[in-house]
């Protein structure tokens, strides 16, 4: 049998050969750096398991949290302050489908729910809430539990471009292994400490943190640009450029961050989809209180 020391030379063996790439499995950290007296903010990592994809009739089985201290200039994360996770029976069965992914059955949840006056206790002093896909774990949380309403929130998903960085799929677990280790997914509290450990590390080729980027990201608004009255032989130039269609607004949408990039976006289609002719777009502002939210920002038309 192989000891330690035999196992620790032969990663390194393994570690310094190019046809080969070596992952570890990742163990939760109680810290990541040494505070050296600066001031600290409270981040924390959530997420959840659910019955299915749809707010309006699946429920929250689990919820997981891992809070943590970082320092807002640099990203940088220090102590791990505390984790959470609790089951709740949704009222229903859980769909099988729904179990194969996450592993939970009817069982499990039998008689439980989450506590909310834990929740508001675990949260107390937070300044920012971090998902993988905020658009989907936002509006669940916030259905089930109003304090999310009240709290900025990131997305390691939406706020990071993996693909400019390199990285082949924005998906957690493939971003893990780009960064040299996996975990079991599909369980909340796990999920929630292989996303933080992804927010330490540094972009392939800018070099930033990645909670660092999120961070860059959070002062600035959305802008969701509904492009009304689009002519029809447009779709395609629109779907090329991400567009996507709101069946409720007939219309093609998008959302950009940041003053320049709405500036950009308005000028592209008025050349590209109005062909140079005047017409009408309208633009959701959203911050990051309700960004990411089934809550509507601030509404208005503009003429371009």
């Amino acid at each position: 049998m192989l000891n330690n020391l035999d196992i620790i030379e032969a990663i390194q063996l393994l570690d310094s050969h190019p046809n080969f790439k070596v992952i570890r499995r990742i163990t939760p950290r109680k810290y990541f750096a040494e505070n050296d007296g600066r001031v600290l903010s409270k981040g924390v990592v959530v997420d959840t398991e659910t019955t299915g994809i749809n707010p309006g009739k699946d429920a929250i089985i689990e919820l997981g949290m891992v809070l943590f201290e970082f320092d807002p200039e640099t990203g940088i994360a220090y102590n791990v302050l505390d984790s959470f996770d609790q089951l709740e029976a949704p009222g229903f069965p859980i769909p099988p489908e729904a179990t194969a992914v996450h592993g939970i059955t009817d069982e499990m949840v039998e008689g439980k729910r989450i506590d909310e006056s834990s929740v508001e206790q675990f949260l107390e002093g937070v300044s920012l809430v971090i998902a993988h896909n905020s658009k989907f774990d936002r509006v669940f949380m916030e259905k089930r539990l109003p304090i999310f309403e009240t709290l900025p929130w990131g997305c390691s998903f939406a706020q990071v471009d993996w693909g400019e960085e390199g990285v082949g799929s924005a998906k957690l677990e493939y971003i893990a292994y780009q960064f040299g280790f996996f975990y079991d997914a599909h369980r909340a509290d796990v999920d929630c400490f292989a996303l933080l450990e992804v927010l330490q590390q540094k972009l392939p080729k800018s070099g930033e943190l990645v909670l660092k980027t999120i961070l860059n990201s959070l002062g600035q608004k959305s802008y969701t640009i509904y492009a009304i009255g689009s002519p029809f032989d447009t779709k395609d130039t629109l779907k090329a450029r991400a567009y996507r269609w709101d069946g409720e607004k007939k219309c093609w949408h998008i959302t950009v961050t940041g003053d320049e990039a709405l500036k950009a976006e308005v000028v592209w289609l008025k050349s590209s989809v109005y062909g140079g002719k005047p017409a009408k777009v309208e633009i959701e502002v959203q911050n990051c209180m309700s960004r990411f939210s089934s809550r509507t920002g601030n509404r208005a038309i503009r003429k371009i």
